[in-house]
């Protein structure tokens, strides 16, 4: 790559970033990036999400772990894409179960559930032996995804650049070894004011949430950033996601992991 090239690489992606950015604080979804770093770039998809999540560190958020976009087939369908991606977890984007979420922190928010793993050790062995040494816990858990960009017109580099279409997430109030179950053998049903809206299994994520796990932990490794003791990852949706709405309870129940539920609520109301 010439030193032009280069050039216009960087400054397309900061002014991608600059793009979601202003989306993020003005709360006013934006146009597609995909203009700015191209449909299928998605090095520079995730050179834009790290300038992002450097904005986020100055600005005094702290990371908690990582999320596994699309990994469920019906996800990828509904959004359009035909691969896996990963985004940065917060710790201002975390809730506990029963919890009351702001919908003005949210644009377009849609519900997914999924089981959350808890790392008790770094992984620096991605082998299936060593990703399932390296958990701690599983947890269930509710992602709500969301998009800065209108309308969910997203391919492959908006998503990612838009921290994999992150939003908020949820955790139960019970963990279990993975010792004591098999994550592929999960069955989710999931229930928006008690009205079932989503099912599926774990097969549904990667056809086993572990292998979704393996995934990321070979991806992190290559890209020099393992994953870390400590550390919460969002394995993937188990099944379709539905859009949350003002007013909602959106309540999931995986087993044998449990039930995880929040509301979600508009707090700042117009005249």
């Amino acid at each position: 790559m010439s030193g032009a090239e280069a050039a216009a690489e960087t400054a397309a992606v900061q002014a991608a970033a600059d793009r979601l950015d202003r989306a993020a604080i003005e709360r006013e979804a934006c146009a597609p990036v995909a203009d700015l770093i191209g449909p299928s770039d998605v090095d520079a998809a995730y050179a834009v999400q790290s300038v992002l999540t450097d904005r986020r560190i100055e600005r005094g958020a702290r990371i908690v772990g990582k999320k596994i976009g699309l990994t469920s087939a019906a996800v990828q369908r509904q959004v359009g894409v035909d691969r896996p991606d990963f985004g940065v977890l917060f710790d201002d984007m975390r809730y506990g179960s029963g919890d009351v979420v702001p919908m003005e922190r949210l644009l377009q928010p849609r519900a997914e559930a999924e089981i959350a793993f808890v790392l008790a050790t770094d992984i620096l062995d991605p082998g299936p032996a060593g990703v399932r040494e390296a958990i701690g816990s599983a947890i269930a858990a509710l992602e709500v995804v969301d998009s800065r960009i209108e309308d969910w017109r997203i391919g492959i580099t908006d998503t990612v650049a838009d921290n994999a279409s992150s939003g908020v997430f949820v955790l139960g109030d019970r963990a279990l070894p993975v010792g004591r179950f098999a994550p592929v053998e999960v069955t989710m049903r999931m229930f928006r004011n008690g009205e079932a809206v989503s099912g599926g299994t774990g097969r549904d994520c990667l056809g086993d949430p572990l292998n979704a796990l393996e995934w990321l932990a070979r991806t992190a490794l290559d890209i020099g950033a393992p994953l870390r003791r400590g550390d919460i990852v969002l394995s993937g949706a188990l099944g379709p996601m539905v859009p949350v709405r003002d007013g909602d309870l959106i309540e999931a129940e995986i087993h044998p992991l449990g039930r995880v539920a929040a509301t979600f609520e508009r707090f700042e109301r117009g005249d």
